[in-house]
């Protein structure tokens, strides 16, 4: 009988701050994990132990910046930043701007948030480089507890055609995010031509439902018994690539 799948909260992390041991706050929380095992992280602890709070008072707005705030109702200084951290403009009307960022993720404000961000004017932005936040930690985490763990870093996205957001993968390691399933027989004998799994955003999203969306101060997640049958791969190969972007 396959394991049971739980998702069980990492409770008393606190306020994370710039330059703060994430690895180490995190094994000190999770003295019982196993060979396996994969631990969620929010995106906002990574960005905020890596120092990707900025001060929007030291933001000056473009002509661009300016303009797409007129349009919007947004601070054109927030606007400054989303141009900033993205490759493209793809939505601008009142109330929303959705962006391209640099990584290749398609989502409001290129991904920065006011939300839990202690200071009235401080925004997060999302890592430099996600996956290798992931991998640094699953590392870190290594050296301190003797387990292999996987990594996903997660962030809410919303949807193209559905209502509300959802936690997806937008760092990971020792994990298969991408699961090919292509070649398999299902049970009738039929070989699947298409199906790959996004099995590190199915991981976001379980853990999602404990670590909560706003006050609840649960940053992250341990989740056993949810191992892929695959190579590891990063989150950054769920990215589409814009040549197989049928939706443009």
């Amino acid at each position: 009988m396959a394991e049971a799948v739980t998702i069980t909260a990492v409770e008393g992390l606190g306020e994370i701050a710039a330059c703060d041991d994430l690895a180490a706050l995190l094994a000190e929380r999770l003295t019982d994990a196993r060979d396996g095992d994969v631990l969620v992280v929010a995106q906002k602890i990574v960005s905020k132990a890596e120092g990707r709070s900025i001060d929007l008072a030291t933001v000056t707005p473009s002509a661009r910046a300016v303009e797409l705030a007129e349009t919007t109702g947004k601070d054109a200084r927030l606007v400054e930043l989303v141009l900033s951290e993205s490759s493209e403009v793809v939505r601008a009307v009142p109330g929303v701007l959705i962006a391209r960022h640099r990584l290749g993720f398609v989502l409001a404000n290129a991904g920065i948030y006011r939300s839990n961000v202690p200071g009235e004017d401080r925004v997060l932005l999302l890592p430099l480089d996600p996956d290798g936040s992931a991998e640094a930690l699953r590392a870190g985490l290594a050296a301190r507890l003797g387990v292999a763990l996987g990594v996903v870093i997660s962030d809410s996205f919303g949807r193209p055609w559905r209502n509300g957001v959802v936690n997806v993968a937008i760092g990971a390691a020792g994990v298969a995010s991408l699961w090919d399933r292509r070649g398999e027989a299902d049970r009738h004998g039929r070989l699947l031509e298409m199906t790959e799994v996004a099995h590190a955003d199915a991981l976001a999203a379980a853990a999602g439902m404990v670590m909560g969306e706003g006050a609840e101060g649960c940053p992250a997640a341990l989740v056993r018994g949810a191992s892929a049958p695959a190579p590891p791969r990063p989150a950054s190969s769920l990215v589409r690539p814009l040549e197989k972007d049928l939706f443009r």
